[in-house]
Formats: C-alpha cells, structure tokens, sequence
C-alpha cells in the first residue's frame, strides 16, 4: 500500500509500505478514506535530522473498518470510524477519567511500527476504545467537518476546558491556526462574553469573527501584553487558550492571564522550560492543558456538529 513517509527535514515521500494487517485480536483495519495533516506535522518538518528509516505520518483520519480482530465487539466491518490522535482501550483507569491519552494500553499513530493516518490503510490496536463509529454515509457533506474531531476540534476544546472557560468570561486565544480557530468555536459555545484572538493573519481573523471572536490583537509580544490589557480594564482575562507552543507564544499566554485566572496549553511546546514561573505563581495563575483527549470529547462534538449542519440546512432554506 502507500503511505507517506518523513526521512528529514523537508523530505517527505510517498512510498510502498507493508500493507497495514490485523495481529492482535483487538485490532481492526481501516481504509483511509480522508486524512489531515497536523500542525504538529510542522516541527518534525523543519527540523528532524535525517534518517535512513524514515518515519510514518499522520494521525488524524476516517475510513472503513474492513476487517476485525475476534475481540473487537463494538466495532463491525463495514463501519465508517473517526481515529482519534491516540489509540486507548477506554477501560483502563485513565481512560475512565477521561484521559485517553494516557492509558496505560495505548499509544500514538506512525513513528517506526506503527501505521499513520496519511496511507491507504491502517492498523488500529484496541480498536474497542478507540474508534468513533459515524452513523453516516462516507460521501456525507458534513464530512469535512466531521475530520475535525480526530484532532483539532477536540484539542481546541481541550484548551478552552483547561483554560476553565465558562459563562460570563474573558477569554483570549493566542495563535489563530487550525485549533486556535476551534478554540473561539469552543469559547464561545462555552459561553465566553469576550473573545480576544491574538493572530495578524487576514483570512484567520475574517474565520474568528465568523466564530465569534468580540477583539483582534494583531501586536506582538509587550505590545500584545498591552492591548489584551487594555481591552480587559487592564485586569488581563480569565482564560487563555495557548494554540501554538513557542517560547514568546506561551510567555504572552501566560503574561495575559489575570490573578487567578487559567492557562490551557495545548500547542506542542518547543522548549523544555516555562517562561514567567515567578509572576505567574505571585498571580495564582492556573496552568492546565497538554495533548487533548480527543476520544473522550468526540460524543459531545458530535453532536455539536450535527446541530450546526442542521442550522446551517434551515438557515439555508429560510433564505429561499
């Protein structure tokens, strides 16, 4: 089958693998049908050294179960399944908390062994706790929509719980790619009275307005810091939802956070320390977040999707 594979920095190839097949009789195997590639896709393409070996992409995807372990019992052939990032059994102990991306039986897409997302087939370990069967047609229009879920629907959601947003709140979301985007849809489905985008890009913002985003930063750095104060009576806001990982992102984060206010980090961190320790502890700020558990959010955004698609369809014909 082919799949894409990662060899360094800037060279991406799509080759001949071994074909994806089942070897535990919890596993399942999923034709691809619709795949993504991750923001976290970047880093490794800027900067991984070079490797005979090669490492196999993606983790984001939907496809047809085609055939099933004898263990598999929730998951049938014919199926059409959303994979989130992680595979989990969602039986351990973590998996009952709600942090699949943490079971003790599970693991992540691609590297050396395993299978990833961008290939015609994959295998899924514990496909029981992992996969989201979809009650619609492979061709459905809310398909699109529905890829989101794998990944950075539910990562944006992530940062929006860990920020601790809620009714009545002010919220910032610093960065306004792909998950940044999800995060105002989040905020403002959470109930957040403002919601401030930290981005300068122009197609970005025109999407974040559309989501709901009430204030644009276009500045950076103090000047940033500054601007989201003076929006907030110079209190800083609530939350803040942290959607890129470098090292100026996560210090403006965390230096517009108001005393007593919360932090939900989830872009990939590209440094090992955490800038501001000392004013964020004199300020009480909360610091939450990391790699969502997306397979615990899918059921409720779901069915938020399901009921934007039927707004957007009766919007649509009220207009006739």
């Amino acid at each position: 089958m082919r799949a894409t594979v990662m060899y360094g920095a800037g060279d991406v190839r799509v080759e001949n693998v071994p074909d994806a097949q089942i070897k535990e009789s919890t596993d399942a195997l999923v034709v691809v049908t619709r795949a993504a590639i991750c923001g976290s896709d970047l880093w490794p393409y800027k900067g991984m050294p070079a490797s005979e070996i090669g490492r196999r992409m993606g983790h984001e995807f939907i496809g047809v179960v085609e055939a099933v372990g004898k263990d598999v019992h929730k998951i049938k052939v014919g199926d059409l399944v959303a994979a989130p990032f992680a595979w989990s059994d969602g039986t351990c102990e973590f998996c009952q908390e709600g942090l699949h991306t943490s079971c003790l039986h599970g693991g992540w897409w691609g590297g050396t062994e395993l299978d990833g997302g961008q290939g015609e087939a994959v295998r899924v370990p514990q496909a029981d706790g992992t996969l989201f069967p979809l009650p619609v047609g492979r061709d459905h229009a809310l398909m699109p929509s529905l890829l989101t879920l794998t990944d950075v629907m539910a990562t944006g959601h992530h940062a929006a719980v860990s920020a601790r947003v809620g009714p009545g709140k002010t919220v910032a979301v610093v960065g306004g790619g792909a998950v940044g985007l999800c995060g105002v849809i989040a905020a403002k489905r959470l109930g957040a009275e403002q919601i401030i985008l930290l981005d300068r890009h122009a197609d970005r913002i025109a999407l974040a307005r559309e989501f709901g985003a009430t204030d644009i930063v276009r500045e950076r750095g103090k000047e940033a810091v500054e601007r989201v104060r003076a929006l907030t009576k110079g209190f800083g806001v609530h939350s803040v939802l942290e959607c890129v990982g470098y090292e100026e992102s996560t210090h403006t984060a965390l230096s517009i956070a108001r005393p007593g206010g919360a932090v939900g980090r989830v872009g990939v961190p590209q440094d090992e320390t955490m800038p501001a320790a000392m004013p964020t502890f004199f300020r009480n700020v909360t610091i939450s977040g990391g790699p969502a558990p997306a397979r615990a959010y899918m059921d409720e955004l779901w069915v938020y999707l399901c009921n934007c698609e039927f707004k957007r369809v009766v919007l649509s014909l009220t207009k006739r």
